[in-house]
């Protein structure tokens, strides 16, 4: 067991350090690319890079937006205690564009707004894990601008192909920064739509920004969907109860029934 053990931990050191020789390279290739298109275009490729961010963020809003009627309709929750409970969870989602670093207080906001935490606790790390309703739209308009950029036209039938690996890549991305994920998220659908996937070196450089609309649209997404699923549930009749599922929670001082064993003198 230890030897495989250590197999694998020493296959995981190599990768992290190859990763780390990447990261240290990107900026300067970043660099490079932005120093050769400014070159050419000079200062109107600042103004692109800004129509493309003003653009993808636009698309990330409009997902995000669609959190609040989830929550109102789907969870039966008022608005303003909604977007008062979820408000640290955003918060933490832009200091650390990560939305696994958000799930504690996105469990605490599911509480506040009187989630059970049998539910909660289950469908918040699944929620973090793979569903981000944000990044399929933002990922496709990613490569749909690409495209645009570049000139190319795009038939009905190839932008939903798209819209089909964007469906399935985002399942596999990991909840870190946009920037760790951006070019294995995007380079299968501009390769299924038949759009180069050159320029995305450049685009990465101005992801920050797109990206805290992405995290921040997931981790009020995913409260949301939290508060609705727990609704249709069971516990939607007694979302004051304890973890222990019981009426009263910790403080219930009503009897309960004393357990039932079978013991080997009954046999």
């Amino acid at each position: 067991r230890e030897p495989v053990t250590a197999f694998f931990d020493t296959i995981a050191s190599a990768v992290l350090l190859i990763v780390g020789w990447v990261l240290a390279l990107a900026p300067i290739g970043v660099l490079a690319l932005a120093f050769g298109v400014g070159a050419r275009a000079g200062t109107s490729a600042i103004g692109a890079l800004a129509h493309y961010v003003v653009i993808v963020s636009s698309a990330g809003l409009a997902a995000w937006a669609l959190a609040y009627p989830v929550a109102v309709f789907g969870g039966r929750v008022r608005l303003l205690a909604f977007a008062k409970a979820v408000a640290p969870a955003q918060a933490v989602a832009l200091s650390t564009q990560s939305s696994l670093a958000s799930l504690p207080p996105m469990l605490k906001a599911s509480t506040d707004l009187g989630v059970d935490r049998s539910v909660s606790r289950v469908s918040l790390p699944v929620a973090v894990a793979i569903f981000r309703v944000t990044s399929p739209a933002m990922n496709l308009a990613v490569a749909i601008y690409v495209a645009h950029w570049l000139g190319i036209s795009l038939a009905p039938s190839t932008i939903a192909a798209g819209a089909a690996v964007a469906a399935i890549t985002t399942i596999g991305s990991v909840s870190l920064p946009g920037q760790v994920s951006f070019l294995t998220s995007i380079a299968p659908i501009c390769v299924a739509m038949g759009i180069p996937i050159e320029p995305l070196a450049l685009l990465i450089a101005v992801e920050m920004i797109p990206d805290l609309v992405r995290t921040v649209g997931n981790v009020t997404m995913d409260v949301a969907a939290t508060t609705a699923i727990a609704r249709m549930g069971p516990a939607s009749d007694a979302v004051s109860e304890g973890a222990d599922g019981y009426g009263g929670g910790e403080d219930d001082a009503s009897p309960r029934p004393a357990p039932s064993f079978v013991g080997a003198q009954d046999v």
